[in-house]
């Protein structure tokens, strides 16, 4: 093959290339060429998986970067001569080439970023070793000196760059895309080639795979900048010619360039870079000098620790761990264990509050040993291969939750411990979902909201649904796609740019440790001074990088705070990895379904799991983290589960050697552990091997499944097992790995729940304190848990400039607001605020506080707010007439201050004078009105403390559906709901025809909700819908978009709604003696909310002589008489 492509932009040229890695192999291979390139724009986050494409389809990859060069220093944040940057292409010769590469791309990152990462000369002489340049397109510095038409500089240029890189290694490319520029550059740069014995190279500047790709490039190109179509002033490519061309047509292209086209081969056989794979490259990690390796060091910690870990001895517990240490030994594993326990006793030391463990690690000895786990692997049947397997090499994976609110002085350490260019943070790329690919064409072609909204609605609301299983699974999507020529336009071009890489942000936890400075083996850039890795997490594992994840939990945050509010308000130091773990207080809270704020037992359905579960102790609640998910819930295994749990229903083992396996959850195989113990014992497999097979099932690969259903067959023969009952079994194994769960993850994350519920059961307003404080900055959760905190009886005190630090604290029993919470009132304010106050003690009055906080941190609008929400009702003066006079005490402040600072002292009383003045001046401004005052507080903090305005309609809302409750319950387009609240944000909307409809958010005690109010439903009930109306509303739920919103059929105002009961009488009772009983409870609960009773398959409303009053009394005597789940109120 004669010419191989240089010049090629993989789709990791974000929002400018548009060739999928896959498709661009694939078709170089069909095209017949052997070689290909990527040259990404100034970045190489792609060059991992294009090598393992190329190599996978038998393609050589040729690994480079069309880099941006500064037309000065790289350091100089300026253009010269109206230029920012010029374009070069560079291309990797061998590994020293690659490593410079890297080094280079680094390096533009971190010193020479200027609108694009740059490098510049300086740069290139140091790290030219092993790179093949190539001059770039008519962006390159050479051809735009020639566009310039100074042959002169363009030919020193030239010789610069052959003095940089030598005279074999730097070529000049030509392009023809049919701009008249690149006949100008071509026929220039043809004779410095010949002058100077220059090799040309021809290249074509490939953004995409094939020519008919170039409309949707085009729309990518606006996607990316932000136009639209038919906008004249965008950004847009010549023609259509920048695809994967053959070498017919390169050749016929460049016919009179002699050697151009050979020349691209002949670089393609010398780029010769390999990536290796699967070595761990873990960074050293200083061991104490008396101790002779790494596994000596590991050894003697874990052998020091059995004691605290273990009273009781046992064989078990040593041979468990030679096992373990043996396994760790043979991989190479020892300082990775070491580098955990390092940073993990660190974090313990300095107040950073450390979880349990977190997926399968919890099944390690050793690591519980350490430290790193705080679940017992041998108590718990937990198994290590699960984490570690001695027959597959992989990369042990121990993944740490710490607090969220100290997670970072971790990393810092580790940065400290380590270097900080050994250590980054890793990409991860956001890329362009189904609905939203749809979106951005949409909007590119201009078509209105509603044009798209109409398509986007009919895209299944289902996690990572793509196109193209819509135009499958949604006969609706299908039909408007073969019905509606332009919408078949929008959906193709969406299913183009669908999946591509949109941007890249930051993974939320990893974190790479490297042993060697990072720059020079993955390109990096810098996000607030720390390093992040231009590859993603894969990637950086598959070069055999140490990363590691270090998540920022907000329930440890709570623990920790709890913990220090019990030690304050009670003296007692509770420490959480010593509560029992059978305790019939917090069984009792469980069982009773109140899980509120509890960790990973807060949604309505795993409440009902719990409380069908009724746990007695930590134990119990490992299965339930295993048991609520899509899968067993959908499968029949949680009834299974539940029934044998209670003795409803007879466990029954397939195999007499199955019951010590399942035994602890009832016969059903819930746990990926248990599908190991089940094939070892029955097959005869180790653990290793199982967990090979246990990989392999999930993976559902074919001929990996049925090789290894091989081998159990044979070892469940020799066992005696009968051949049929060996398959039964074995496909009954494989569909449950679609349900099965990790019993490590489940044990941990268990165990965090188990704490959190015993903290609330036992320190209610400690911990309600500290899940507070968690949730400052998330202001639509803070009124779920100011509910909460009233449910259980708690006082919620607003904030006080008196009493409150910055975050919630504890105050005579009763939960104060933080002065974080309240809008306009910063950091500095806070701390002002509570410098002077322990400095000259409490504020007296708002004169008083005027004068003593720094009025540059704590301005008008910050005191307003303090006011409003009644940080200043301490005091004494009613909050409006402390706004009435706000302007005077400021004044009276100020002069104040400035007397204090000229060494005039005031007359004896005058500050008292003074004050009396300014409360008089405000005694004719009348108080504010309770509901005001809450109007205040939401305006101020974003929520009501002191009270809400539904307060005195909770009857009404209990017999309507939460809001908070919609995305739970609510599981299809269009159901049907009544719901009610406070309308909030209230948008009127003129239409095309001139009518008037409304948007607004409708806002119960467990949520709030976009509403949308059609001209129709609007005219009917204007006068209904003013801001802060109190209304039940009764619509159809739109579930298209990314949250729930409410179409509006019906809207009532709360005080004039009653709700109607639906009663459903049971079928095993005398019926004459049931309505008996009903006719005495109606006459004993007169009223006006209707009855409808269901007889004979349909509902009969009951004449209005039955109709009842809505009290908590009827509806519970209700209940008694008919039972349980018979009695509905709407």
């Amino acid at each position: 093959m004669a010419f191989a492509h240089l010049h090629v932009h993989t789709e990791y040229s974000l929002l400018d290339g548009a060739s999928r890695i896959k498709e661009l192999i694939r078709r170089t291979k069909e095209l017949g060429m052997d070689s290909v390139a990527i040259t990404d724009h100034g970045v190489m986050y792609g060059a991992v998986r294009f090598y393992k494409e190329a190599k996978a389809q038998g393609i050589h990859p040729i690994i480079g970067c069309e880099v941006y060069l500064a037309p000065g220093m790289r350091q100089e944040r300026a253009e010269v001569d109206g230029t920012r940057y010029y374009h070069l292409i560079l291309l990797a010769e061998n590994e020293t080439g690659y490593r410079n590469l890297v080094e280079l791309i680094s390096l533009a990152n971190i010193e020479g970023y200027y609108y694009k990462p740059r490098i510049d000369k300086e740069l290139l002489r140091k790290y030219h070793e092993g790179i093949i340049a190539l001059s770039a397109c008519v962006a390159g510095e050479i051809p735009q000196a020639i566009l310039r038409g100074n042959n002169e500089q363009a030919e020193t240029l030239l010789r610069e760059y052959v003095e940089i890189f030598g005279q074999e290694n730097f070529f000049l490319e030509i392009q023809d895309h049919g701009l008249p520029e690149e006949k100008t550059v071509n026929r220039a740069l043809r004779e410095m080639a010949e002058r100077y014995g220059i090799g040309l190279v021809a290249t074509n500047d490939v953004h995409y795979v094939h020519a008919n790709d170039s409309e949707f490039h085009d729309i990518l190109l606006c996607v990316q900048t932000g136009r639209t179509i038919n906008d004249p002033d965008r950004m847009r490519f010549s023609g259509p010619d920048y695809y994967l061309k053959s070498e017919e047509e390169m050749a016929a292209l460049f016919a009179d360039y002699p050697g151009a086209v050979e020349n691209t081969a002949k670089i393609a056989a010398r780029c010769q870079v390999d990536f290796t794979f699967g070595e761990l490259q873990l960074p050293f990690y200083p061991i104490p000098e008396n101790y002779e390796s790494d596994d000596a060091y590991l050894r003697a910690l874990c052998e020091e620790r059995i004691p605290a870990r273990y009273p009781d001895v046992t064989d078990e517990i040593h041979a468990r761990l030679d096992y373990e240490l043996g396994v760790i030994h043979g991989m190479g594993y020892a300082s990775y264990f070491l580098i955990v326990w390092d940073f993990i006793v660190y974090a313990r030391e300095h107040g950073v509050a450390v979880g349990p463990g977190r997926g399968s690690a919890a099944g390690s000895i050793v690591a519980y040993l350490l430290g790193i786990t705080n679940i017992d692997p041998l108590q718990y049947a937990l198994l290590f291969e699960r984490f570690l397997n001695p027959e597959r090499v992989s990369m042990p994976d121990i993944d740490i939750d710490f607090d969220d609110i100290n997670r970072g002085r971790v990393i810092s350490y580790v940065k400290e411990r380590y270097g900080e260019d050994h250590v980054a943070q890793i990409a991860t790329f956001g890329t362009m979902g189904a609905k939203g690919a749809i979106r951005d064409v949409g909007r590119v072609l201009e078509m209105s909201f509603g044009e798209v909204s109409s398509i986007t609605k009919l895209v299944p609301a289902e996690l990572n649904i793509t196109l193209d299983r819509a135009l499958k699974e949604s006969s609706d999507f299908r039909n408007i796609y073969d019905a509606d020529e332009n919408v078949r336009r929008v959906i193709d071009l969406a299913r183009k740019i669908e999946g591509l890489p949109r941007n890249t942000s930051i993974h939320a936890a990893g974190v790479v440790i490297a042993k060697n400075p990072l720059a020079s083996q993955v390109p990096v850039w810098v996000s607030e001074g720390t390093l992040v890795t231009e590859f993603d997490k894969d990637d950086v594992e598959a070069l055999g990088l140490l990363k590691m994840d270090f998540l920022g939990l907000r329930t440890l945050t709570i623990i920790a705070d709890t913990v220090q509010h019990v030690h304050a308000t009670c003296g007692i130091d509770v420490d959480v990895d010593a509560i029992p773990l059978v305790d019939e207080k917090t069984s009792q809270m469980l069982c009773d379904g109140d899980t509120g704020a509890v960790f990973q037992m807060e949604s309505t359905g795993m409440t009902n799991l719990v409380k069908d579960l009724q746990p007695k102790g930590f134990v119990d609640l490992i299965p339930t983290v295993a048991l609520y998910r899509p899968g067993p819930l959908g499968s029949g295994m949680v009834t299974d589960f539940i029934d044998g749990l209670h003795g409803k229903k007879e466990v029954v083992y397939m195999h007499p050697m199955l019951e010590p396996i399942l035994k602890e959850t009832f016969g059903v195989v819930l746990y990926q552990e248990q599908v190991m113990q089940i094939v070892q014992v029955l097959a005869g497999f180790s653990l290793g091997q199982a967990d090979l097979l246990r990989r392999a099932m999930g993976k559902k690969k074919h001929d990996l499944l049925m090789a290894q259903k091989e081998i159990f067959l044979q070892g469940c023969e020799k066992n005696g097992l009968e051949a049929s009952l060996a398959n039964h079994i074995f496909d009954l194994l494989t569909h449950f790995a679609d349900y099965g769960f990790n019993k490590s993850h489940s044990a941990a994350y268990g165990l965090l729940a188990w704490q959190t519920a015993y903290l609330k059961a036992h320190y209610p307003v400690e911990f309600m304190a500290g899940v507070l404080t968690s949730i400052m900055d998330k202001t639509e959760k803070i009124p779920v848990y100011i509910q909460l905190c009233r449910r259980m009886g708690i006082r919620i005190l607003p904030p006080d400039i008196n009493s409150s630090a910055a975050s919630f604290g504890i105050e005579s029993g009763a939960i104060r607001f933080g002065l974080a919470a309240v809008r306009n009132v910063g950091e500095n304010a806070i701390v002002s605020m509570e410098r002077v106050r322990a400095e000259g003690g409490k504020f007296r009055s708002l004169v008083d506080f005027c004068a003593r906080v720094d009025m540059r941190a704590v301005n008008k609008r910050a005191i307003e707010s303090l006011i409003k929400c009644g940080a200043f009702d301490s005091i004494g003066v009613e909050r409006n007439q402390l706004l009435a006079s706000l302007d005077a005490a400021m004044q009276d402040a100020a002069r104040r201050q400035r007397d204090l600072m000229s060494g005039q002292g005031g007359l004896f009383g005058e500050e008292t004078m003074e004050e009396a003045q300014q409360i008089r001046g405000a005694a004719d401004v009348p108080p504010s009105t309770a509901r005001e005052r809450l109007m205040w507080e939401k305006e101020a903090t974003g929520f009501y403390i002191t009270g809400h305005p539904l307060d005195d309609y909770r009857d009404t809302l209990s017999a309507l559906l939460s809001i908070g409750e919609i995305p739970h319950t609510v599981h299809k387009d269009r159901q049907l709901v009544r719901i009610g609240g406070i309308l909030t944000n209230t948008k009127r909307f003129t239409t095309k025809k001139g009518d008037t409809m409304l948007f607004a958010e409708l806002e119960d005690f467990s949520g709030k909700i976009e509403v949308t109010v059609f001209p129709r439903v609007f005219y009917a009930h204007v006068s209904d819908l003013e801001s802060d109306a109190v209304i039940v509303m009764e619509g159809r739920v739109d579930t298209t978009g990314e949250e729930p919103k409410l179409l509006a059929d019906e809207i009532w105002r709360m005080n004039e709604y009653r709700a109607s009961f639906y009663l459903m009488p049971p079928t095993d009772v005398d019926r004459r003696t049931l309505w008996s009983g009903m006719q005495e409870l109606f006459a004993a609960h007169a009223g006006e909310h209707p009855v409808y009773v269901r007889s004979d398959g349909r509902w009969r409303r009951l004449d209005e002589s039955y109709w009842i009053d809505g009290s908590p009394e009827v509806r519970q005597e209700l209940t008694q008489l008919m039972g349980e789940g018979s009695v509905k109120m709407r």
